[in-house]
């Protein structure tokens, strides 16, 4: 299931800017609250692009940390990390929020928690912690690391919540 959304998140994933009618909710510190509609039902998520990226390579693509809520399709929470490269095919990124670990799974540029209650877990470690590194491996075998801060992301995360009518 959690690979199924991924791949269709894949499939979407420059959509909304592109064909749908983006409004921003609100900014808080680093973050920032979206929303828009898809196929009539609403989708709401906040984005921050890294205070500081570490690797050895020439050129990226937008790098951002996103959570978003499908209330119409009960996936809320959805933790999603865009590296601005293709990872390494079938490789790990590691999610750190202070001393709390995770292991996401990887697809093109994009990473995801392979369950629901890690998603879960890992934004309320959000909610609590002072930044987020996320360290991968591209296609072409750079290691990089990524830190954002999370300054701004509770009040970013409650404007989603507000905006989908879900409770976090």
């Amino acid at each position: 299931m959690r690979l199924a959304f991924a791949v269709l998140g894949l499939a979407l994933a420059g959509l909304p800017a592109a064909a749908q009618d983006v409004k921003t909710i609100s900014t808080s510190g680093k973050w920032t609250a979206y929303t828009y509609q898809e196929d009539g039902k609403n989708v709401c998520y906040i984005a921050s692009k890294p205070i500081k990226s570490e690797g050895n390579y020439k050129t990226r693509g937008e790098v951002l940390a996103l959570v978003t809520h499908r209330p119409g399709e009960n996936a809320n929470d959805v933790v999603s990390i865009v590296a601005g490269y293709a990872y390494q095919p079938d490789s790990d990124v590691s999610v750190q929020v202070g001393s709390r670990k995770f292991t996401f799974f990887s697809f093109g540029e994009r990473a995801w928690a392979r369950d629901t209650q890690t998603d879960k877990t890992a934004v309320q470690a959000m909610i609590k912690g002072n930044s987020l590194s996320v360290r991968g491996t591209s296609s072409r075998g750079t290691p990089t690391v990524d830190t954002y801060s999370l300054q701004g992301f509770g009040a970013a995360y409650k404007a989603i919540g507000d905006a989908c009518g879900v409770k976090g």
